[in-house]
């Protein structure tokens, strides 16, 4: 779940805190599998909001997302973000899959009191040769921005390497919101955006964890806040795409928590 940015202090993680992550983890990753099974015309995000808290719940976790923030709390387990929305959709038993659309799907979960966060975009039925190249660069956007994660970078670092596979496609790249440090709360410092210059802010460190997570779009990088309070959506209408996983950095660089 993407975050604006805020300051607070940065937290180094020892590790049975991280192994605790990555338990919350791989209950995320199951859930991802179990998406990507169900995924198809016809089904609504209610029906897979319903399986996520099922499969978190039932593994022992809590889900994170479920009455986060206020005016109004997030109200349901997963955000499921179609076509133009960003980040942030909220699933309803009217929002029914389509042919041809494109759906980000964002997942966290609690795990003795350690927070995992991540999500992947879709296309129901297969995609057009523009579309499918949407989301396969935001997941190597994401992918190089992990690479980046090396203790000894700096944050510019991660975000120079996602913006330059935006910038190679000519993508919008979404700047309210950007990836964020996670731990015993979803939302951490340090912010971790999706754009910047190499060789520039914060030191990385070992035992620090990030969730990464870049926003791409084919159109404008401009966005805007629904009435809901929550669903983001791009101005011009273009389509967007989001991937996100969690990790932690060691000694020899990142560590990917929410990996299959």
């Amino acid at each position: 779940m993407g975050m604006p940015a805020r300051r607070r202090m940065v937290t180094i993680k020892r590790p049975e805190e991280i192994a605790r992550m990555r338990q919350a983890g791989r209950i995320l990753s199951g859930v991802l599998e179990a998406f990507d099974r169900e995924l198809r015309a016809g089904r609504t995000t209610a029906d897979l909001d319903r399986i996520a808290e099922e499969m978190i719940t039932s593994a022992g976790a809590i889900p994170s997302f479920k009455g986060y923030g206020h005016s109004p709390p997030f109200p349901a387990s997963i955000c499921a973000s179609i076509n133009d929305e960003v980040v942030h959709g909220i699933p309803s038993k009217r929002r029914k899959l389509y042919e041809g659309d494109v759906i980000g799907l964002d997942v966290g979960c609690i795990w003795q009191g350690w927070h995992a966060d991540c999500a992947r975009t879709w296309s129901v039925g297969g995609a057009s040769p523009k579309v499918q190249e949407l989301i396969d660069a935001t997941r190597r956007g994401m992918e190089a921005g992990i690479a980046a994660a090396l203790p000894g970078n700096r944050l510019g670092d991660v975000g120079a390497a996602i913006e330059a596979v935006a910038h190679r496609h000519r993508y919008g790249i979404v700047r309210p919101f950007v990836g964020h440090g996670i731990g015993t709360e979803m939302h951490e410092e340090p912010s971790v955006p999706n754009y910047g210059r190499a060789g520039t802010g914060m030191r990385i460190e070992a035992g620090m964890c990030f969730a990464i997570e870049p926003m791409f779009t084919l159109g404008r990088d401009d966005v805007v806040l629904l009435d809901d309070g929550w669903t983001v959506v791009t101005a011009d209408g273009s389509l967007a795409a989001h991937f996100e996983n969690t990790i932690a950095i060691t000694d020899h660089g990142p560590d990917v928590l929410t990996a299959p």
